[in-house]
C-alpha cells in the first residue's frame, strides 16, 4: 500500500507539474508581451527560465529536504536526457535541421555551461562557485538578448508570437493570475513528485542518485519532450535544437545556483558523480558533433543518441 501511495504521488506530481509549468511560462511571456518587452528578450529569458521552472523547484526542493543527490541527479540526468532522449525521439519522427546562429552561440554556451557545471559539483558546489555560474548566467543571458536584438531574430520572433498567441492577449490581470497559480502548481508538483521519488528510492533500494537521473529527470524534462514531438510531427524543427541547448544552459547555470541556495551539503554519490557527469559532458559534445555534420540530426543518428541514453542509466545503476 505504501509503495503504491508513493507511485500516485509521482503520477500526480508529475502531471501537476507538467500543466502547471507550461501554464506559468505561457503567462509569464503574455505578461512580457502585454508591457511591451521585446519579443527577443521573452524567448531568450521568460521561456528560457520557465522551461527550466520545473528542474529548477524540483532540485530545489530536493536539496532543501536534504535530498541533494536527487536535486543533482536531477540537473546531470536532465541534459543528458534533453539531448539524447528528447532529441533522439524527435528526429526518428523527422530528421531535425540546426540553424547556423544555434551552432555559433547557443551550442559552444551550452557546452561551456555543462563543462563548468560537471567541474564545481565534483566536491559540492560552493558560495563562490554559486556566484560564478549566476554571473556566467546573466552574462549568456544579455549575449543572447543583444545578439538577438541586433539580428531581429525573425525566427524567435514568430515562435514567441505564436505560443503566447500575440494577436488574442487576455487582460493583463487574467495573465497575472496565471503565472502565479502555474508558479504554485509547479511547486505543489515538485514537492509531491519529489516525495514520491525518494520514498520509492527507499523502499526500492535505489540511490537518490539514480532516481535523480533517471524518473525525476525524464519527469522534468516532459514538457521539452512534448513540444519538441509536436514541432517535430508538424515539421517546425528549425527551433527544437535551440529550445534543448536553452534548456540544458539554464539547467546547468540557474539551477546550479539554486542548489547552493538551498544547500546540497556532501554528496555520496560516485557514480553519479562520476560516470553521470562524464556522461553529460560527453553528450554535450557529440550532440554538437553531429550537428555540425550536415546541420541536422539525421534518423540514424538518432538511434545513436537512443542508445547512448540507455548506456549511461545502464552505466550509473540502480545503487549510483
Amino acid at each position: 500500500m505504501e509503495i503504491l501511495t508513493q507511485l500516485v504521488f509521482v503520477a500526480v506530481g508529475l502531471v501537476v507539474l507538467t500543466k502547471a509549468a507550461d501554464q506559468f511560462v505561457l503567462g509569464a511571456a503574455r505578461i512580457a508581451l502585454v508591457l511591451r518587452i521585446s519579443a527577443v528578450v521573452v524567448g531568450a529569458v521568460v521561456v528560457g527560465f520557465g522551461t527550466s521552472a520545473p528542474e529548477m523547484l524540483v532540485s530545489g526542493v530536493a536539496a532543501w529536504q536534504g535530498d541533494g543527490e536527487v536535486g543533482v541527479g536531477n540537473v546531470v540526468g536532465s541534459n543528458v536526457a534533453n539531448l539524447t532522449l528528447i532529441l533522439g525521439v524527435a528526429a526518428l519522427i523527422v530528421p531535425i535541421g540546426v540553424s547556423g546562429s544555434v551552432l555559433r552561440k547557443e551550442a559552444p554556451m551550452m557546452a561551456g555551461a555543462v563543462v563548468l557545471f560537471a567541474w564545481f559539483v565534483q566536491d559540492g558546489i560552493s558560495v563562490p562557485e554559486a556566484v560564478v555560474l549566476g554571473v556566467v548566467l546573466v552574462a549568456a543571458v544579455l549575449f543572447l538578448v543583444r545578439t538577438g536584438s541586433a539580428t531581429g531574430d525573425p525566427e524567435l520572433e514568430e515562435e514567441v508570437a505564436e505560443f503566447a498567441d500575440r494577436a488574442h492577449l487576455p487582460p493583463l490581470r487574467v495573465e497575472v493570475i496565471r503565472t502565479l497559480a502555474g508558479l504554485v502548481g509547479t511547486l505543489v508538483g515538485a514537492q509531491l513528485l519529489v516525495t514520491g521519488a525518494v520514498n520509492l528510492a527507499e523502499e526500492w533500494g535505489l540511490s537518490g542518485g539514480f532516481v535523480g537521473f533517471t524518473l525525476v529527470a525524464v519527469g522534468t524534462s516532459l514538457p521539452e519532450l512534448v513540444t519538441a514531438i509536436a514541432a517535430a510531427r508538424k515539421g517546425e524543427t528549425d527551433l527544437i535544437v535551440g529550445n534543448l541547448l536553452g534548456s540544458n544552459l539554464f539547467n546547468s547555470l540557474a539551477v546550479g545556483t539554486v542548489l547552493v541556495l538551498a544547500g546540497t551539503g556532501s554528496l555520496d554519490a560516485p557514480r553519479l558523480l562520476g560516470v553521470g557527469v562524464v556522461s553529460m559532458i560527453v553528450v554535450a559534445v557529440l550532440a554538437w558533433v553531429l550537428m555540425l555534420t550536415g546541420r541536422r540530426v539525421s534518423r540514424a543518428e538518432a538511434v545513436l543518441l537512443l542508445g547512448v541514453y540507455a548506456a549511461s542509466v545502464a552505466l550509473i545503476g540502480p545503487s549510483g
